[in-house]
């Protein structure tokens, strides 16, 4: 008796060592991706709080060895200015993404619905706006001499409301929700807006907060819409205040050797000034992009695979 029960715990245990080393493995890799995620993002801040002179000489390394703040400086040289371009980035992100999240998952929900009758059509003509556009000199002419958004808000808004990967994506949400539900609402008498208020949006809460996280890092990482649109640093949003800032720079340091004046050109920061605008535009980021990661790979699968 006492032999057989040996023999069955040996066997358990030889059963047990190969999924211990595979769990092993797999946190390994796990472990090191990690790492080539992180590792990159440490350097960066390292860098910024460098000087450009010593990064030339002992190259990037983890920790500084010696604290330099010059390109933090010559970023809140305006505190003022620095800190009005965060509030207009903060509006247009958070203005920006409620609409849009209004306009996808209005047009997911009518394309969705197998009862409309050119479901099929608009989902093609959506389908289409992600080949073709209507390129950079039309678009300019529009916003500029038909809609006059010129030195305007909305015209960083308005180019990014609705994507039509977005829309495909939330009809995927929206067709998980099981006709009878809506069906039964419409005998109680519930009418279109508050079977999408009440029913749909709950249930699509998943892909509302996927989407919500794409466009809130389109929205706030956009530097090129303001670049063409926008000439009053007023209202001037965080990115386009970074790219000036890293533009002057670089025209300083390029002056500067063009005269051959190398001491000037090894005081002014240019890469821990960059570095340092990735730290200044990222931060923000970071709690967003914690707080929507839960529903993340969720809402991806379920939009992916539901139909």
């Amino acid at each position: 008796m006492n032999k057989t029960m040996m023999k069955k715990n040996t066997i358990k245990h030889n059963d047990n060592i190969p999924n211990s080393t595979s769990k092993l493995l797999i946190h390994l890799v796990f472990i090191l991706f990690s790492l080539l995620c992180v590792v990159p993002f440490i350097i960066i801040i390292s860098i910024s709080f460098s000087s450009d002179s010593y990064i030339r000489l002992h190259g990037y390394s983890m920790i500084p060895k010696v604290l330099n703040l010059n390109g933090y400086r010559m970023i809140f040289a305006d505190t003022g200015q620095i800190f009005n371009s965060y509030g207009v980035s903060i509006f247009i992100t958070i203005f920006g993404t409620a609409i849009s999240m209004w306009c996808v998952a209005t047009i997911g929900f009518v394309i969705s619905r197998r009862d409309y009758k050119f479901a099929r059509t608009t989902t093609i003509f959506v389908f289409l706006t992600m080949l073709f556009n209507g390129g950079l000199i039309p678009t300019y002419i529009l916003m500029t001499r038909i809609l006059h958004l010129q030195n305007s808000l909305f015209a960083v808004i308005l180019p990014l409301l609705v994507n039509g990967w977005s829309v495909l994506l939330m009809k995927g949400f929206m067709r998980s929700v099981p006709v009878a539900m809506i069906e039964s609402a419409k005998i109680d008498g519930a009418s279109e807006l508050r079977i999408f208020l009440y029913i749909i949006i709950p249930m699509a809460k998943a892909g509302i907060a996927t989407l919500s996280l794409f466009s809130v890092l389109l929205y706030w990482n956009e530097w090129f819409l303001p670049l063409l649109y926008i000439e009053n640093m007023k209202i001037a949003p965080l990115q386009l205040l970074l790219y000036r800032v890293m533009s002057n720079a670089q025209y300083l340091a390029s002056s500067f050797a063009s005269f051959n004046q190398n001491l000037l050109v090894k005081d002014i920061p240019t890469l821990s000034s960059r570095m340092a605008i990735v730290v200044v535009a990222a931060a923000p980021m970071l709690p967003v992009f914690l707080y929507f990661q839960k529903y993340f790979v969720k809402g991806l699968v379920i939009g992916s695979l539901k139909e």
